[in-house]
């Protein structure tokens, strides 16, 4: 393994890029190369204490110089990274690409990747996982082979989740003493969780006047009749050798997450029935619903510690 892993970011202005060079700053062997952007060229890249000198290239796909490169983080809006990934690929083979866009969370062909539910070492294609998605999978995943029927979604994200650019999800006139609903069939992380841990999933998301954190809540009927203490003790189980992720015997808060690395899942409880349940998951959608997950994930496809790099205590 080399001592110095060099990564180039095409793109990455946005909320999470700057997620993802602040936790570069503190990783040992991950060195931030090269940051390409559309609109910043000849700028400097604030943020990234280990080279004041560092600039945003042009991101022009004609002319992508990427030499020494040994990562390319694929910091692109949905639909735009696959002209960009097919040149590179060509260009330089040897290349690891992760790919935070929704464009190949459902491709076969990619690896598809949430580090605590992986169960190999990542490939040289990964597919990021959606904040949303990652957080409908924490809660469903300890417990997705004592589901019967369709998993109902309830999700609220902070208003970051709707992006840097200007937009009615995140206009603070619009979100004043509200709650937006959006997307209410069909959201792109309900197909993601169908396609990769639960197929009968229905997701309702909404936008908060926060700026960061997600909370889901997921409405869920069992096979057979459980207790409290029966599905808690399958959740700590399954988790215990996760050091993102805590159990709680209570409600899991968003501001208990926000700015961390962390993973809360709580609220767990079951009706007179025994059948009916109730999970809570929260997380930051900025770090570990994105690029804390890049880390994990980059960390695992150099054979590293996943978990190196990444300050949660």
């Amino acid at each position: 393994m080399k001592n110095k892993i060099n990564i180039a970011m095409i793109g990455g202005r946005g909320f999470v890029g700057q997620e993802i060079i602040s936790i570069l700053n503190d990783h040992p062997i991950f060195m931030l190369s090269k940051v390409f952007s559309k609109t910043a060229a000849g700028k400097v890249v604030e943020g990234y204490k280990k080279s004041s000198n560092l600039k945003y290239c042009l991101l022009d796909i004609s002319n992508l110089q990427l030499e020494d490169i040994d990562i390319a983080i694929m910091a692109l809006a949905d639909d735009e990274s696959e002209s960009y990934i097919n040149i590179i690929k060509k260009d330089y083979p040897n290349i690891i690409f992760i790919d935070l866009s929704s464009d190949h969370r459902l491709d076969k062909t990619w690896d598809y990747r949430v580090p605590e539910l992986a169960t190999k070492k990542a490939t040289k294609f990964i597919s990021n996982p959606g904040c949303y998605a990652s957080a409908i999978q924490f809660s469903l995943a300890p417990i997705k082979n004592l589901i019967s029927g369709r998993v109902s979604s309830i999700g609220i994200s902070g208003y970051s989740g709707a992006g840097a650019s200007p937009n009615d999800k995140n206009n603070p006139v619009n979100l004043k003493n509200n709650i937006i609903p959006y997307s209410l069939t069909n959201h792109l992380h309900e197909q993601e969780v169908s396609k990769q841990c639960y197929e009968e999933i229905s997701f309702s998301p909404h936008v908060g006047n926060f700026f960061r954190g997600i909370l889901i809540t997921s409405h869920i009927q069992l096979k057979t009749s459980q207790t409290n203490q029966e599905i808690l003790g399958t959740f700590i189980d399954f988790y215990q050798n996760s050091k993102l992720i805590e159990v709680l015997d209570d409600i899991p808060m968003i501001n208990k997450v926000a700015n961390t690395h962390k993973v809360l899942i709580g609220g767990i409880s079951i009706d007179n029935s025994g059948v009916n349940l109730t999970v809570c998951c929260a997380l930051d959608n900025l770090l570990k619903g994105a690029a804390t997950q890049v880390i994990q994930n980059l960390n695992s496809a150099c054979s590293l510690d996943e978990l190196i790099g990444i300050n949660y205590e």
